[in-house]
Order: structure tokens, then C-alpha cells, then sequence
């Protein structure tokens, strides 16, 4: 392993074990062990803040953990550690604090291994697909408590169901990049959300209850506040020292790329440049959610932390802010609020379909951005809010809506 990869490793070893020591001194220890465990056999799907469920004790400790199994499984699989790689596992810790249990994503984990032998490739060729297929975790918890089968029948049949599922994403993943053409960084998120809605099919056929529910934390928490701008700054500290008087030069070879998938900035321009990114894109996602009054609670950092990973991956300031603003207009056309829980996240997660105003300009962007709000509002009942990359789900459709388009009036002009 590089030195400067060594040392990015035990800077996420040292975020994921912050927040689990966070966890433990808000709430107590055994209070937040108790928080972990009720997470382990709670609903999941959209949107189940755990930070009401568990406590932010219980949340925190969660999340926390699933990044270290995050680590540990990069480790494992002798994985470098790139934009893609920070990408998930700062998706992964996010998405803890509202869906993602130790529980729920082994068996997704293990249903992509057994697909890996199965195609006669390495686990570590398909590491990506199991950690971002995570995002199905909710479909196993639904299966073993929600579903009305009892003690470990209900366990049994959402293991299985969740091995089902991560057999079938590789084969799936690769087939849904084709549609939008790398022009959604979340991928996996149209990808588990195209598998959840047959899964979600089924589950109505069989007269099952999956409505969505919304349990959203409004109370302020001085820890969950600092949270975020905290490990921005500790990014932008870092990849300052790495790349030292080159950084601006860096960030801005970053700033001219379309960030289409898959474009990682740790490799094609420089790791310490890409991890400022990141400290920046998240230090003005939280100053958004200091202006507009929102509360930092679980889905929020969850969005926070997904925008930070993938500014490894994809994201940077010039291609984020047109869906953005589009969001805020078609927010604001609606009669909508922007703190209201669709909308918000539409802001926090829109930065998927980024690439589209990094290749076509920020016009295109925005026109995605406002178009993503109307759909990302309609896409969580189709699938029972199964898939916890809902926004993912939407911004592929649009991407590859807009990408439709595009090449179509392209093609005028050229004949």
C-alpha cells in the first residue's frame, strides 16, 4: 500500500471509530448498545432516521461500525484505496445512520460473492458491487421482521432474499451503466432501485403491507451539528499537507473535468487535491443546512457524507451547482419547503447527475436538477422505499432521459 493510501486508510479508521466514541459519549455505552441492537431488528426502508430509532448513541455506533466492516472488506480484497473506495465508504457510514445495518447488508455482501465464484472472477473485481449494493439492506430487514413470518423463519427467508439479490447485481449493474452512459454516479442506485421494484411487485402480490413511512429527527445535537464540517476540515487539512503548493493547480485540473463515471480524481489528478474537494463540498453542504434551518440529523449527514465520498469520484463545485439550483427552483415553484425531507434530500443528493452539466453545461444541469425533484418525489412508493439510494434510482431515469435527448438533437444537427 502507498504511504499516502496508509495514511488516507487510518484517516477513515479514525472517522468511523470518532464517530462510534461520539456515539458513546452522547448517549452512554450501554444506552448505545442497546440503540445498536434495536437498529439490528427495525424497519429500514425510507425513511427510518435511526438516530430516533437507536438514539444518536445507537446511530452513531452503527454507522460507525459499518464503516470499519466497510474497511476491513477493502482490506481483505487487497483493494486500493481511490475515489471509488472512499466513495463507498463514506456512502456506506452515511447511509447507516438511516437504513444500513451489520444485519441487513451481510447477506447482499455474501449473494455478490457467490456471484464472483459463479462468473469465475476475483470477489475483489466485484467488491464495488457489494458495497454499494448495500442499498438493499432494507429489502432483508423487511423480509425477517416486516413481512409476518416469526423468530428465525423471518431471519432465514431475509437472508435469503438479500443473497438473491446481491447474486443478481453484478450482472444488473453492468447493464444499467450502459443505459445512462456514466452520466449518474450512482449507479447502484438505479441498479438496486430497477431489482427492488420486482422485489416490491412481489411483496404487493402477496397482499404485504409496504407503504412508506417517515421518521425524521427535528431535535438539535450539538455532536450530530459538528459532525460533519469537522471531518471536512480533517480532509482538507490532510490532502492540503499531501499535495502542499501544487493544490490549487491540482483543484483546478479538478474543476475542468465532467466527472463522468468513472472518473477518479484520486488517480487522474492527485489524492490530496481530491480529498480538499471533498472537504469543500462538504463544508458547504452543511453551511446550506445551517441557512436553511434544517435539521442534522440522520438522512441529512447521510446525504452530507454521500456528497463528500463521491467529490473523490465524480463531484466538484462547478459540475454540482446546477442540479442543485434547479432543485431550489422547482422547490420553490412548487410552494415546497426546502427543508421539508424530499426536498432536502433532492438537494443533498442531485450532485448524482453532476456529470451532466460537467459534459453539457450547467443549462443542461439545471434543467435536470428541477426535473429530478418532480420524479425523485414519486420513485421511493414505487419500490417501498426498498432502495436506499432512491435518488440514485431518479437520477439515472433523468440522466438517461436527458442523455436521450441530447444524442437525438445531436444527430439532427449532424445530418
Amino acid at each position: 500500500m502507498l504511504y499516502y493510501e496508509r495514511k488516507s486508510y487510518w484517516l477513515m479508521i479514525i472517522c468511523a471509530l470518532g464517530m462510534m466514541l461520539l456515539g458513546i459519549f452522547s448517549d452512554g455505552l450501554i444506552p448505545s448498545l442497546q440503540g445498536f441492537l434495536t437498529l439490528q431488528t427495525h424497519a429500514a426502508r425510507l425513511i427510518n432516521d435511526f438516530t430516533v430509532v437507536g438514539g444518536v448513541g445507537g446511530a452513531l455506533v452503527n454507522a460507525g461500525f459499518m464503516g470499519l466492516l466497510s474497511l476491513i472488506l477493502i482490506r481483505l480484497c487487497d483493494i486500493s484505496l481511490s475515489g471509488p473506495t472512499i466513495a463507498a465508504f463514506f456512502t456506506i457510514v452515511g447511509f447507516s445512520l438511516f437504513g444500513k445495518t451489520p444485519l441487513n447488508t451481510l447477506p447482499i455482501v455474501l449473494g455478490v460473492y457467490i456471484a464472483s465464484k459463479v462468473g469465475g472472477k476475483s470477489f475483489s473485481s466485484y467488491i464495488l458491487f457489494a458495497l454499494f449494493g448495500t442499498a438493499l439492506g432494507p429489502l432483508v430487514s423487511y423480509l425477517s421482521f416486516e413481512a409476518g413470518f416469526t423468530g428465525i423463519y423471518g431471519l432465514i427467508f431475509g437472508i435469503i432474499g438479500g443473497t438473491v439479490a446481491g447474486f443478481i447485481l453484478p450482472s444488473l449493474g453492468m447493464a444499467m451503466l450502459r443505459m445512462h452512459e456514466g452520466f449518474n454516479l450512482y449507479n447502484m442506485g438505479l441498479t438496486c432501485g430497477f431489482l427492488a421494484l420486482f422485489f416490491a411487485s412481489f411483496i404487493v402480490g402477496a397482499q404485504r403491507d409496504i407503504g412508506i413511512k417517515i421518521i425524521w429527527n427535528t431535535q438539535a445535537h450539538l455532536g450530530l451539528i459538528l459532525l460533519t464540517p469537522v471531518i471536512s476540515l480533517l480532509l482538507i487539512i490532510w490532502g492540503s499537507i499531501m499535495d502542499g503548493p501544487k493544490l490549487g493547480k491540482n483543484l483546478l485540473s479538478i474543476m475542468k473535468l465532467s466527472g463522468r463515471l468513472p472518473t477518479d480524481f484520486m488517480h487522474s489528478v492527485s489524492p490530496g487535491s481530491a480529498l480538499v474537494n471533498a472537504g469543500l463540498l462538504g463544508l458547504i453542504g452543511s453551511l446550506y443546512i445551517f441557512i436553511i434551518k434544517a435539521p442534522f440529523n440522520g438522512p441529512v449527514i447521510g446525504g452530507l457524507f454521500t456528497v463528500i465520498g463521491f467529490a473523490t469520484f465524480g463531484k466538484h463545485l462547478r459540475n454540482c451547482w446546477p442540479g442543485a439550483l434547479g432543485v431550489i427552483i422547482a422547490t420553490l415553484l412548487f410552494g415546497k419547503s426546502l427543508s421539508a425531507p424530499g426536498p432536502l434530500l433532492a438537494f443533498l443528493f442531485v450532485s448524482t447527475i453532476a456529470p451532466l452539466s460537467g459534459e453539457f453545461g450547467p443549462l443542461i444541469g439545471l434543467a435536470a436538477g428541477f426535473v429530478h425533484l418532480s420524479l425523485v418525489e414519486r420513485t421511493a412508493a414505487w419500490h417501498g422505499g426498498l432502495d436506499l439510494y432512491n435518488n440514485g434510482f431518479a437520477g439515472g431515469l433523468t440522466a438517461t432521459l436527458f442523455l436521450a435527448l441530447i444524442q437525438w438533437f445531436k444527430g439532427i444537427k449532424n445530418r
